[in-house]
């Protein structure tokens, strides 16, 4: 009988284990938001360089403000948007856009700001999250995380499709990829290096590959990184950043 309870127990308690293992997506990328931003990203202030532009973003709970100034050998540029409204100025005057020009410099601005401060975002109204499976980069153990969006509030791009490699033990975001319809099309995947920690907020730089077929599934992208069978394109690198605590 002591044998027999002893098994009951014993299954019981591998059972309950196995069970607080499965992880939902939802509760993957919460962990990785907090691994990232340790409780500050709502009410933060953050700037950095990137290539020719300087940006900066201001988040206090639900507001926001994202900006990018740009000097060329005349003019200083600077573009603003928030959740209420959007501004260019030129040399310090405020100049009127078209709205189709105001639709590519927003989404210019806030592509620099999404992919700087990954993964916060991704629990926004409009993001769709799916586990889609679990695997290995480099003998490292991941969980493969699937995002797309709701074409209301998933902006211009909505049926973009990004996948995700969230480490399973310390919920960094250490690779993702995604697919996009824009200028004919593409596939991208990126490799984060350089991770540092900045009042407490994680940023990291990329190498940006490119598969050779456009009908390579993001799924696969991992193992065909790890055969280098992908191109290095670019490098995606911030400097210069500075994070201020609201």
């Amino acid at each position: 009988m002591k044998y027999i309870l002893s098994i009951i127990l014993f299954t019981t308690l591998v059972s309950c284990a196995n069970t607080e293992e499965k992880l939902t997506a939802q509760q993957i990328i919460d962990n990785a938001i907090e691994t990232a931003c340790s409780g500050n990203c709502e009410n933060i202030t953050i700037d950095f360089d990137f290539r020719k532009g300087k940006y900066q973003s201001t988040r206090d709970g639900g507001n926001y403000s994202y900006s990018r100034i740009i000097h060329d050998s005349v003019s200083v540029i600077k573009d603003v948007f928030s959740n209420t409204n959007f501004r260019r100025e030129i040399n310090d005057s405020i100049v009127n856009v078209s709205d189709s020009i105001k639709i590519k410099i927003v989404d210019g601005v806030n592509s620099v700001h999404y992919f700087s401060q990954l993964p916060y975002g991704l629990n926004a109204p409009a993001v769709n999250k799916k586990l889609v499976g679990e695997g290995s980069i480099n003998d490292v153990p991941y969980y493969k995380i699937e995002v797309t969006f709701k074409e209301e509030g998933g902006g211009t791009d909505f049926d973009d499709v990004f996948m995700y490699w969230v480490h399973k033990t310390n919920f960094t975001v250490d690779y993702l990829a995604y697919s996009y319809a824009v200028n004919g099309g593409g596939i991208r995947f990126r490799e984060a290096y350089n991770p540092r920690t900045i009042e407490g907020v994680r940023f990291v730089d990329y190498n940006n590959y490119k598969p050779e077929s456009l009908e390579t599934p993001l799924t696969d992208l991992d193992k065909l990184f790890e055969q280098n069978n992908l191109k290095l394109l670019s490098k995606i690198e911030t400097e210069n950043v500075r994070v201020m605590l609201n």
